[in-house]
């Protein structure tokens, strides 16, 4: 079986509203998570499903992003963390691995004009070390020319791992410490947040997972602590807006209670 890479591959798509209004939710004003995190799962199997590469796989995925992030707008989303590339991923293949940064490298530069019209921020969330350079010169172009758009903040998790931003958190206040900068007799939680790659954004309100797997593979543990948590069986080349809109909606009928005991006494 071929992969028509013109099926799954919208890369003209309208300036926001990107739907017909009648057919976009209302979520209620202030109700909506302000901080949505998408572990973007299931490419390869949905590839494997059909007979084909694992990089068709990731191919179909691309108008699904960006649908995500249309759908985000949207529903009044204010920050969007997208898991594209983790630390553990350079286990893969050599040769996925290649196709993965020059296809992450490549979206962002296709669509920054596309994303910068939208009012989209783009950010990056990760490590230096191994991450090929000519990603970080396209995620730090698209950073700079997008730095002044306010309708979302979407973050490129590429080459992120939640322990070894902690551990980069800790490093880095062991520096200041040394350096006196700081106190080393207490350790805060502010300190720590404040040490994170993108201490400016707040805590995630909620995290969705596709594919049906049931963990949350070392993404963002600090900013989630407190996170709704959505496991939809979709794959993720199989979601988009309505899955995404399902999960906000579920997220509203949710009791988050940080620990507390409700009113109620429940």
């Amino acid at each position: 079986m071929a992969f028509d890479s013109r099926k799954y591959r919208s890369l003209d798509r309208p300036a926001a509203p990107f739907s017909d209004p009648t057919i976009i939710p209302h979520f209620p004003a202030g109700k909506v998570p302000r901080h949505v995190g998408v572990i973007m799962d299931g490419n390869g199997r949905w590839a494997k499903k059909r007979g084909l590469k694992r990089t068709d796989g990731h191919q179909a995925a691309e108008p699904v992003v960006f649908d995500t992030i249309a759908a985000a707008i949207e529903a009044h989303v204010r920050y969007l963390s997208l898991y594209t590339f983790s630390t553990e991923n350079w286990n893969r293949s050599p040769s996925e691995v290649r196709f993965l940064m020059n296809f992450s490298r490549d979206i962002i530069h296709r669509r920054i004009d596309q994303m910068n019209q939208w009012g989209v921020r783009i950010r990056w969330a990760g490590r230096r070390p191994r991450l090929w350079k000519s990603v970080i010169d396209e995620l730090e172009r698209a950073e700079e020319i997008t730095k002044h758009n306010k309708v979302i903040d979407v973050v490129f998790c590429i080459n992120y791992g939640g322990r070894a931003e902690l551990a980069d958190a800790a490093a880095a206040i062991a520096k200041e410490v040394r350096d006196g900068k700081i106190s080393g007799d207490r350790v805060t939680e502010k300190m720590m947040s404040d040490h994170l790659y993108n201490p400016d954004i707040p805590d995630v309100d909620l995290v969705i997972r596709t594919s049906g797997e049931m963990r949350t593979s070392n993404f963002l543990p600090w900013e989630a602590a407190y996170a709704e948590l959505d496991f939809v069986p979709e794959l993720f080349p199989d979601c988009g807006r309505q899955v995404f809109w399902r999960c906000i909606n579920d997220y509203l009928h949710r009791h988050r209670r940080f620990g507390a005991v409700p009113a109620s006494g429940e």
